[in-house]
């Protein structure tokens, strides 16, 4: 019997109140970002984005805490602000290897796709075959570092050799190695790009002198030139950012003592992954068929090059 008189108090709740996002337009930037951020890609990217803009926030909030140290604004030059933006770029990085332990599926998937629908040129099918496997050594190394890292897996796990001839070998599990030899495999990723990169720009120099020469090239085979040309140097961008990484985080020592690089690197490279995949999952413009799929072709290599 009390209860229908609640259920009446909740039906004569204003529209005003439960309903006001009606009065809220729908937004197309929105629904664009819902989209990219669904992908796997998507999501690593804007975490990557997070995390490194925290990491280059925090000695700026460091070196305000300071200069009003010295000026008698604050009593501490310390800054609690900058501990915890650093705190919390960590859980966002430690997130993210987290999430990496699912990308050895979309390489799997990359590497059988690839053998049925080669690139257009030897060179480039070597070139990707050897990233693809590059790629199945970095991910079960940073899979090892990460749990070894959080104390998951034991430091001696049984060599091969002895669950084969049953023996009592055992192999040491080294995080700091571990790590090493993970940026390793994934630095001759990156070089096999630059490989990659010049193959590309060939082939968009030989496209370029076809269409200066073809007399009835459309507006559209000229805007899709262009297009390809902007994420042929997006993508020299983002590799180029990785670079420096690759070698830093592939040697004991690594390359910078400050580590506001390793950070202004990535941040440039998490800006350029961005970028092409927020291209990458615009709604296709209405053009004729063959034309989207053209783009769809080069969108799909742009989206699986940023899953790797």
């Amino acid at each position: 019997m009390s209860r229908a008189p609640r259920v009446n108090m909740v039906a004569q709740i204003p529209d005003a109140i439960l309903g006001a996002f009606a009065l809220v337009p729908s937004s197309a930037a929105l629904d664009h970002l819902v989209r990219y951020i669904s992908t796997w890609s998507g999501t690593e990217t804007c975490y990557q984005l997070v995390q490194y803009t925290l990491k280059l926030i925090a000695p700026v909030l460091i070196a305000r805490a300071r200069l009003q140290h010295r000026v008698g604004l604050r009593k501490d030059p310390s800054s609690n602000a900058a501990a915890s933006v650093t705190k919390f770029a960590d859980i966002v990085g430690d997130f993210r290897m987290l999430g990496r332990f699912c990308g050895l599926f979309p390489v799997l998937q990359w590497m059988i796709s690839m053998e049925r629908s080669p690139p257009p040129t030897r060179a480039l099918l070597n070139i990707e075959r050897l990233q693809g496997w590059s790629m199945l050594a970095y991910y079960p190394l940073e899979h090892l570092y990460y749990l070894r890292v959080h104390d998951v897996i034991p430091a001696t796990l049984p060599s091969l050799t002895s669950i084969i001839r049953r023996s009592s070998s055992r192999m040491n599990l080294n995080a700091t190695k571990l790590a090493m030899w993970s940026c390793r495999a994934w630095a001759v990723y990156v070089l096999l790009q630059f490989a990659h990169l010049m193959e590309d720009r060939q082939l968009l120099l030989t496209r370029e002198r076809h269409l200066r020469k073809s007399k009835d090239a459309s507006v559209e085979a000229k805007a899709e030139l262009r297009r390809s040309w902007d994420t042929f140097w997006n993508e020299v961008i983002a590799n180029t950012a990785n670079l420096p990484l690759a070698i830093h985080w592939s040697l004991k020592n690594g390359i910078f003592t400050n580590e506001l690089w390793p950070s202004f690197f990535a941040l440039v490279n998490a800006i350029a992954a961005f970028r092409s995949g927020w291209r990458a999952t615009a709604l296709p413009v209405q053009r004729s068929s063959a034309e989207s799929d053209l783009d769809n072709v080069g969108d799909l290599l742009v989206d699986e090059k940023q899953e790797i």
